[in-house]
């Protein structure tokens, strides 16, 4: 499905906008505050990055232990009714209380921190649901049957999968003895039988976090903002999906890409491959799922490195001969792969958009053209260069970006636009932008080369964007107020990738003058350039 509306929305990541009440990090219950100022400021759409659970030490939404499963981080646990029968915070031991005071203080996510209380008081929660009501059949207790009947189809492997990771100390799959490696129905069944309650806490989970997602949508839904997704390339080695389909996957090579202008040496992600072959034998039956999942959850969401599903980058885990390569290697087959792929998950009748940056063949972008996928369009990486002497020419003009587009400023991994116009943008890069004929229609008077980025420069470039032909603009937060904090630094691991935290809490953004300013700005932009 593509729409024709002209809309514009915001990238937040969920875990930067936590509210005066959370523990830390922000939660699904901080959407309804979230969608309420974005409504005020006309925008229709607040695109998330991903909220699959993470893999075990990671704090990377792209490594994920689940293609399905919410992470439980997300939960907010303080409308959790076995939490507040329990007593609410007053319950939480002193230990508990001090994580908790830890996270809630900490100018970045403190995921150790967050992790650690709300795993406990989820525990002690879900030992009263047993209690009072699993033991007694409750009402309560027949919404989780319910649950667990309706969504069986990802979550007996998920939920078995990770009471088997506890059990074997937080080991790799790979590592289980060999009858659970290779599941072997015997031993599935031993230990279905012997982890009962064990994969009854991670069903409870799923079901309090899949309750809370459906009444946030919900209310975003009321407010008029529609919830994208990011549907992440891979999967963790170590994730419930590769345990469960091992037949499905290259256990063999990883994934990354090769050189480009985030790495000179390219990027090794750890993550197992597709077996393309295998997936097509089954009639692309895990891919399918994947689809149905991210339309259950979500209004629409972007495809993560749409260039893998054409033709995926890959290295030898093991030094055995083999070389890095594409797969599929001929063109013909690259394209066919990803136009299926592409329009699988179109299938249960999800909006996608496709993040179609980095190296990227010609004909995976006439592709999306002739599928009517909306592609991005960076203004900074939107421009025409000499073939031969590799000379900036020209930027290209907003005005003329295809209707079936996403415009942007920039994404998650890109330095924020005040950095690169302040500290990276050439001399010769910002005359070119200078000379961009809307450029000098909305600049007037004003000489944007000598010009104080905030506000003059940064607000040139936010309207610039909202006057584009494309149909749908999407801004990363920062370039809206034009802050220099970065969300992640690709190609690198570091202690602040994905901790970014707005400066204030999501339920007071009303009472902060920067944030209604920002606010009245975005709608009348909106109103001006038809995105209402």
């Amino acid at each position: 499905m593509t729409s024709t509306a002209r809309r514009s929305g915001i990238l937040i990541p969920l875990f930067s906008a936590p509210s005066s009440g959370s523990w830390g990090i922000g939660d699904i219950g901080d959407i309804e505050s979230l969608s309420r100022w974005l409504a005020g400021a006309g925008q229709h759409i607040l695109q998330l990055l991903p909220l699959n659970e993470m893999a075990p030490g990671h704090q990377s939404p792209y490594s994920a232990m689940s293609a399905m499963a919410i992470d439980p981080i997300y939960i907010d646990v303080a409308v959790v009714p076995e939490f507040i029968a329990n007593g609410g915070e007053a319950s939480l031991d002193e230990s508990d209380r001090a994580s908790l005071a830890e996270a809630r203080g900490a100018v970045h996510v403190a995921y150790a921190a967050v992790r650690r209380v709300k795993h406990h008081a989820l525990c002690a929660a879900f030992e009263r649901f047993v209690e009072h009501e699993w033991g007694t059949g409750s009402a309560r207790a027949a919404a989780l049957r319910t649950y667990v009947e309706q969504e069986s189809w990802w979550l007996i492997d998920y939920a078995l999968f990770r009471a088997l990771h506890e059990q074997q100390s937080g080991r790799a799959w790979t590592e289980w003895p060999e009858a659970l490696r290779q599941r072997d129905p015997g031993a599935l069944a031993a230990a279905t039988q012997d982890l009962t309650r064990d994969i009854l806490f991670y069903q409870y989970l799923q079901w309090t976090a899949g309750t809370q997602w459906k009444a946030a949508r919900a209310a975003a839904a009321a407010n008029g903002v529609a919830l994208f997704g990011d549907l992440p390339f891979m999967v963790d080695l170590h994730s419930a999906d590769v345990w469960a389909d091992q037949g499905h996957f290259r256990l063999d090579r990883s994934v990354g890409v090769p050189p480009d202008a985030f790495s000179a040496t390219g990027q090794d992600w750890g993550m197992p491959a597709y077996h393309w072959e295998s997936l097509a034998a089954s009639d692309y039956t895990w891919l399918r799922s994947r689809a149905r999942r991210s339309a259950a959850l979500y209004d629409g969401y972007r495809v993560d490195h749409l260039v893998g599903f054409f033709r995926t980058y890959t290295r030898p885990r093991h030094h055995d001969g083999q070389e890095p390569g594409f797969s599929p290697v001929r063109q013909i087959e690259q394209l066919h792969l990803g136009e299926q792929v592409l329009r699988i998950f179109r299938e249960p009748g999800s909006e996608i958009i496709a993040e179609d940056l980095g190296i990227v063949p010609n004909f995976v972008r006439a592709s999306l053209t002739v599928l009517g996928v909306p592609g991005y369009r960076v203004f900074r990486w939107e421009a025409d260069w000499d073939e031969q002497t590799k000379v900036l020419k020209a930027f290209r003009d907003p005005l003329h970006y295809p209707a079936v587009s996403v415009a942007t400023s920039g994404t998650h991994d890109t330095e924020p636009l005040i950095s690169w116009w302040e500290a990276t943008a050439t001399t010769a890069e910002k005359t070119a932008v200078a000379a961009v004929g809307s450029v000098q229609q909305l600049a007037g008077r004003l000489d944007i080369l000598t010009a104080p980025f905030v506000p003059s420069v940064r607000d040139l470039f936010l309207e610039l964007l909202f006057a584009s032909a494309s149909n749908i603009l999407l801004l990363p937060v920062q370039d809206v107020f034009g802050w220099d904090d970065r969300i992640n630094e690709p190609a690198t691991v570091g202690e602040k990738n994905w901790t970014y935290r707005l400066p204030w809490p999501v339920d007071a953004l009303g009472d902060q003058d920067v944030a209604r300013e920002r606010q009245a700005a975005l709608r009348a932009w909106s109103e001006k350039y038809g995105r209402l």
